[in-house]
């Protein structure tokens, strides 16, 4: 009965552990869509919006000088926005019930103090995470955007992303024990690795990208004329996409030469490199 219990417990806290790196997902998507649509400062307060719980849907809702009020937060020539506002405000909103749903799997968790503390070490250490990165977004909306804050903000839900990703996976150590990954070569294993360190970095050259641009689309330059004013960042965020997308492929290309074709390994390998095409 106890073992069943456990197995039950453990099945649990997969599930939850899955269903909040899914929202992770969500929240990293929404926070691109926010600097996309450049809604990043439609709510420039927090963490209320124009210091109501729930946001204005028209201008004749805010006080009538919040060009002053709002001033220093880029209002003062800046006119309401409805859409910006409620699409900063769910992005809020997504990123609250990552906080329920990071608690739920560091509750979860506490079955493994005594197998494996490491998994409820990580588990609670990525609630505090979650709980600082709520912090850090304040900071971002208090900094009027600053590029830094915003690389910060991004490269802290990623790792957030891939400390779950390793505690849900050391949680089913015994499943992937079983994948036969003898035939991989020694080096894989930092190549892999140094995937990952270059993605991050890639990543952080993005939002430095985007911000160039900005400024560019700011100062009221003709389009056709951007690329004479874009930084050295931008070439060598665009050159390195290429180094990433090559050793991508030559990781699933010793996936594909080692292991079997219908393994999970195999397939998600696949699975990365066709995003990581699309993505460049």
């Amino acid at each position: 009965m106890t073992t069943m219990m456990n197995t039950q417990a453990a099945l649990h806290f997969r599930r939850i552990g899955i269903l909040t790196i899914f929202a992770v997902y969500c929240v990293i998507l929404m926070g691109g869509i926010v600097r996309a649509s450049g809604a990043g400062m439609g709510c420039p307060d927090w963490p209320t919006c124009f210091g109501q719980w729930i946001p204005p849907t028209e201008e004749s809702q805010l006080p009538a000088n919040y060009h002053e009020i709002y001033a220093e937060r880029g209002y003062e020539n800046t006119q309401f926005n409805p859409v910006k506002t409620w699409t900063e405000y769910t992005n809020r909103l997504v990123g609250v019930t990552i906080g329920f749903l990071i608690f739920l799997t560091a509750w979860s968790s506490r079955i493994y103090i005594k197998t494996d503390k490491t998994i409820f070490y990580l588990s609670v250490g990525s609630f505090f995470l979650v709980g600082f990165q709520g912090w850090l977004g304040s900071s971002v909306v208090a900094s009027n955007l600053k590029p830094v804050m915003i690389t910060l903000h991004m490269l802290l839900a990623l790792v957030i992303v891939a400390l779950l990703i390793y505690t849900i996976a050391r949680s089913q150590r015994e499943f992937l024990s079983q994948m036969d990954t003898l035939l991989l070569p020694d080096k894989f294993k930092t190549v892999l690795i140094a995937a990952m360190i270059m993605t991050l970095l890639q990543v952080a050259m993005g939002t430095q990208v985007r911000e160039a641009v900005d400024f560019i689309a700011r100062e009221n330059i003709d389009r056709q004329y951007w690329r004479d004013d874009f930084p050295i960042i931008f070439y060598i965020h665009r050159s390195f996409s290429s180094i990433i997308l090559f050793t991508n492929l030559w990781l699933v290309w010793k996936l594909y030469q080692s292991v079997d074709k219908q393994s999970l390994l195999f397939r998600t390998g696949l699975a990365v490199a066709v995003l990581v095409i699309i993505a460049i």
